[in-house]
C-alpha cells in the first residue's frame, strides 16, 4: 500500500501521543497546526509544536481556519486524512471536506456522553465512575460524528483531573495505535452516535471552582479533585480571605456540623456540609504558601464558631 499523508491539528499531551503513533506508522504528516499557549496559562503539558520542530514537519500556529489561503494550502497537500487531537477550535465544513478518506477527532470522553469542552474535569465534577476516549469522524457540530473506536476505563476514588488526564493519554495512544491500521486499510468500523445518550458540557472557568457548603461532602470532594493542581483550584472564603482547598476527603458519617462550620480537633480540620463533613488536608490562603490544613487552622487561630462562606 502506498504511503498515506495526513494533516494534524493538535495540542496538549493527547496531541503529542497520537502524533507520535501516527509518525511511528511510517506514513507522512504533511502539516501540523497547533495553538499558542494562552497568556497566563499554567502550561504543564507537552508541546505539539516542539515535536513538529524535532521531526522537521511544517507547522502553523493559530492560522485563520476560515481563510481561503489556508484552505488552498490544505488542498494542495492532497491529504488522505485530517486528524484533530485536542485541538481547541472546530474545523469549518470546507476543511472537513478536503481529506480523501475523512476527518477524525480524538475526544477524551466516552461519546456521546460529555461532548464539548473539559470532559476530564466534568466527569469528576459530576461524580462519574467510568469514562473513556473516542475516535470519531468530524462534522460541523462538536463531537457528533460517527464513532470509529472507543476505549472505556474506570475512574478511581482518588483520581484527580491530572491522574485521569494521564490515563486518558495512555488510552488514546493505545486506541490510535490499534485503529489507524484499520483506517488506512479501509476496514475501520463506523457507528452513528445515539442522540438519546448524548450530553454536552461547556468550558470551565476558574470561578467555577467556588464551593457551596450546602452541597454534600461527596459533591464538594468531587469538585476539589476535578480542579486541584495543576488546575486553578476549588475555593471558599474565611474571614474575607480567599481560601483554596487543594485536597480534602469526604466523611459522610459526620452529620452534626452545619454547612460551612469549621471544627478543629486533635487530628483534623473538618467543615460541615449539606450531608456529612469535608476533612480538609491541604489549603492555601490567596497570596500565601500552600499548607497542611491543621497548620493553617492553628496558625490562623480558627475558632469553633468560624464559618467558611460563599466567595464574595
Amino acid at each position: 500500500m502506498r504511503r498515506l499523508r495526513s494533516v494534524v491539528f493538535g495540542y496538549h499531551d493527547i496531541g503529542v501521543a497520537c502524533l507520535e503513533e501516527l509518525l511511528a506508522s511510517g506514513d507522512e504528516v504533511g502539516l501540523i497546526v497547533t495553538h499558542t499557549d494562552r497568556h497566563g496559562e499554567n502550561v504543564w503539558w507537552r508541546s505539539v509544536r516542539d515535536l513538529a520542530k524535532r521531526r522537521a514537519i511544517p507547522v502553523l500556529v493559530d492560522p485563520d481556519l476560515h481563510s481561503p489561503d489556508f484552505a488552498a494550502r490544505l488542498c494542495a497537500l492532497t491529504p488522505d486524512f485530517v486528524f484533530s487531537f485536542m485541538f481547541r477550535k472546530l474545523l469549518p465544513r470546507e476543511l472537513l471536506a478536503i481529506p480523501a478518506r475523512g476527518a477524525l477527532n480524538l475526544h477524551p470522553s466516552a461519546l456521546p456522553k460529555y461532548r464539548g469542552r473539559s470532559p476530564i474535569n466534568w466527569v469528576l465534577v459530576r461524580g462519574e465512575t467510568q469514562t473513556g476516549v473516542t475516535l470519531h469522524y468530524m462534522v460541523e457540530k462538536p463531537d457528533r460524528g460517527d464513532i470509529v473506536a472507543q476505549r472505556a476505563f474506570p475512574i478511581a476514588e482518588q483520581d484527580t483531573a491530572l491522574t485521569l488526564h494521564r490515563r486518558a493519554v495512555d488510552e488514546a495512544r493505545i486506541l490510535f495505535n490499534e485503529t489507524y491500521p484499520l483506517l488506512r486499510a479501509g476496514r475501520a468500523p463506523r457507528s452513528p452516535q445515539d442522540p438519546a445518550e448524548a450530553s454536552y458540557f461547556g468550558g470551565r472557568r476558574p470561578e467555577d471552582g467556588a464551593i457551596d457548603w450546602r452541597w454534600s461532602a461527596r459533591r464538594i470532594y468531587d469538585l476539589v479533585r476535578a480542579v486541584t493542581h495543576p488546575y486553578p483550584g476549588a475555593f471558599t472564603v474565611h474571614v474575607r480571605q480567599k481560601l483554596f482547598v487543594w485536597w480534602a476527603r469526604p466523611e459522610e458519617h459526620c452529620l452534626d456540623l452545619e454547612p460551612g462550620r469549621l471544627a478543629l480537633s486533635s487530628d483534623a480540620v473538618r467543615v460541615g456540609t449539606g450531608h456529612g463533613a469535608l476533612r480538609l488536608e491541604r489549603v492555601q490562603v490567596e497570596g500565601e504558601s500552600e499548607r497542611d490544613a491543621r497548620d493553617w487552622a492553628i496558625g490562623t487561630g480558627v475558632r469553633p464558631q468560624d464559618q467558611l462562606g460563599p466567595p464574595q
